[in-house]
């Protein structure tokens, strides 16, 4: 066989064997971040160890160590990822919307809902305890930074459609903002049912369209 064709096969070999060990490395990672998404939503922060999720996902200490140094690293891959699957489910649900009135429901309804299934990336935003941790207010400030930037963006399209009227869109993205986290404190604090968390929901987007409908 031609020297340089034996040359391109074990480079093509050597690139395949490569991206075979990513994959796998890949998936070790992640089913550590789903045993210990699962360890934190049960126990939180505070109570999960290193030694509990590693058992959790059938991995030893040492593969563990080899992915995260700490508990506060896996964590922090724990909301980012969290993170991620909140903003995928806003965009997936409000991408066929046919209103900025839509859109803004949807958008409410299912950033109350997510909080629910992701659990520990709403704690990472309220619990005051993980404010100690460094990589927490980063997340909460790219967080709410993203938010306001997307209700920006469909009370600028209600007024351009003239669905709303015209005001002030980043102001009011903000104080859509707040009133989305006064009825957050509840849904954990008070455990409050999901009937009572839906009407509530509802009383707040009554009052708000009958505010800036035009």
């Amino acid at each position: 066989m031609d020297p340089f064709c034996v040359v391109i096969i074990k480079v093509v070999l050597l690139n395949q064997n490569s991206r075979n060990v990513l994959i796998m490395k890949t998936d070790v990672r992640d089913d550590i971040i789903l045993a210990a998404q699962k360890q934190f939503q049960r126990y939180g922060f505070r109570k999960t160890t290193m030694d509990e999720i590693a058992f959790s996902s059938g991995k030893g200490k040492s593969t563990l160590y080899y992915y995260f140094k700490s508990k506060e690293e896996v964590f922090e891959a724990v909301v980012e990822k969290e993170a991620m699957n909140l903003r995928a489910a806003l965009e997936l649900n409000t991408i066929a919307c046919q209103s900025a009135k839509e859109k803004l429901s949807v958008y409410i309804n299912t950033r109350m809902e997510g909080f629910k299934n992701w659990r520990n990336f709403y704690e990472a935003l309220k619990d005051e305890y993980l404010s100690n941790l460094g990589f927490i207010e980063q997340i909460r400030s790219k967080y709410d930074k993203h938010e306001i930037e997307t209700i920006t963006g469909i009370i600028t399209e209600g007024i351009g459609k003239k669905e709303f009227r015209n005001l002030n869109a980043a102001l009011t993205a903000k104080t859509i903002l707040l009133a989305m986290k006064g009825l957050e404190m509840p849904l954990w604090v008070e455990k409050v049912i999901e009937p009572e968390l839906k009407t509530g929901i509802d009383d707040m987007l009554g009052i708000l369209f009958h505010g800036i409908c035009s």
